[in-house]
């Protein structure tokens, strides 16, 4: 079959990586690509967010699978506009991609479900938001409701911290996302993703993993997309997993059939684990990145008979089989990066890294210049080792950074480390 990737990180680069490794891929097209997917598949220019272009250019190039990555896509329809042109695609249409696209559109899913997550409240104007703060207190998170790129979350510590980001959320650089905003209590425990695949009403578990979002060792400095990850996430035990879908999952998908927006695609369950109990801190309408990252090296060919089964509703007769492995993605970034950083360095040493099942290094924000892989955006590369254990894969991936020639770039040296301290 043709299948078409939308997406241009290093979450594409893994489920174009794992397309292939199915002898039901015989065309793979990826828009828009990187320098890295380059070298496993077709790269097209195609404006991705644009559902006219992107059915126009299914028909034009006999398409028979749609995977959309990232989440613009979804919240601009193109899921709807591929369905409604007759092209079986993995992603849920916007209705149902709310789940991601508004925070308070998934609370008051959560509140109609029953499904346990924080307390919040929302908030149009910055003073009554700068009010419900100092009522609360710190620590408390504070959310631009809209879709931010990952830059929409303020974890703030301090009473300070949070009426900055208030001030940053409802009239600073988010814009029209930023227009409003929600404010949730602190929730303590361990955090985990869990990955559940949805066809409408069945549910198919597909994996879990942790990620490291601060930039800094031991968990520190600001926010970002994420600096690695690893899976399986050991604190994702099978009484917490059958927790979590009884209280959260099943009712929430539920409800969203009962409202007749029905989801299909990938469910990304963000949670919070506090004495063996889950509660939601978000949904996403995608795989998470880096968390992809691993879960593709571990699941290999049958990552696209999973999504090819959940597109065509058939998820009830789909099984997924695990090896009792591991693995864990670094991710390598620009200096600077959260914040400004600088584009075009060049990056040696990639020749000869990874390929195999075990090992692969994902591009993420490269590109060609001259004939050489360059940076190009803030989160570069993800390098990924599979394993029999957390720690070899660990040393594997690590020994894979050390290889790679990248001066203007860096990591963080302990991915892993809440697990490996078990």
């Amino acid at each position: 079959m043709n299948i078409l990737i939308l997406g241009s990180g290093g979450r594409e680069h893994a489920l174009a990586w794992a397309a292939l490794q199915n002898p039901k891929c015989d065309r793979l097209i990826v828009a828009p690509g990187n320098a890295g997917i380059a070298e496993i598949a077709e790269i097209a220019t195609l404006a991705i967010e644009d559902g006219e272009a992107v059915a126009s250019f299914a028909a034009e190039n006999a398409v028979d699978f749609v995977i959309i990555g990232p989440e613009a896509p979804l919240a601009a329809g193109v899921a709807d506009r591929l369905r409604a042109s007759g092209v079986l695609v993995f992603g849920p249409n916007a209705a149902a991609a709310m789940l991601e696209t508004s925070k308070t559109f998934t609370k008051e899913i959560c509140d109609a479900a029953d499904a346990p997550t924080a307390r919040w409240a929302r908030f149009d104007e910055a003073q009554a938001a700068h009010d419900h703060v100092v009522r609360t207190g710190a620590p408390i998170v504070v959310k631009a409701d809209g879709l931010a790129a990952g830059k929409g979350v303020v974890v703030a510590e301090t009473i300070e911290a949070a009426h900055a980001a208030i001030d940053d959320i409802l009239g600073g650089p988010l814009g029209g996302e930023g227009a409003s905003l929600v404010i949730e209590e602190f929730m303590r425990g361990e955090e985990a993703s869990f990955f559940v695949l949805v066809d409408g009403t069945e549910i198919l578990p597909m994996g879990t993993a942790q990620d490291h979002k601060r930039v800094g060792d031991g968990d520190t400095g600001p926010n970002t997309g994420g600096m690695g990850a690893y899976s399986p996430a050991p604190v994702m035990t099978e009484e917490v997993s059958e927790a979590a879908l009884s209280r959260i999952v099943r009712p929430v998908v539920e409800e969203m059939a009962r409202r007749g927006t029905p989801y299909s695609g990938i469910l990304y369950v963000g949670l919070m684990i506090e004495d063996g109990a889950p509660r939601l801190v978000e949904f996403n309408a995608r795989f998470g990145d880096p968390e992809c990252q691993v879960l593709m090296m571990r699941l290999g060919a049958q990552a696209l008979d999973a999504m090819l089964a959940c597109a065509e509703g058939r998820l009830g007769q789909m099984r997924i089989g695990w090896a009792d492995d591991h693995a864990l993605t670094v991710v390598m970034a620009a200096e600077g990066y959260p914040g400004p950083y600088a584009k075009g360095s060049p990056i040696g040493g990639l020749d000869g890294l990874g390929g195999t099942s075990s090992r692969m290094v994902f591009h993420a924000g490269t590109a060609m210049s001259e004939g050489h892989v360059v940076a190009a955006g803030g989160r570069v590369l993800s390098v990924t080792a599979r394993g029999t254990d957390l720690r070899e894969a660990r040393d594997r991936a690590y020994e894979m950074c050390a290889a790679i020639d990248w001066t203007d770039g860096f990591y963080r040296r302990d991915i892993g480390w809440r697990a490996l301290g078990h």
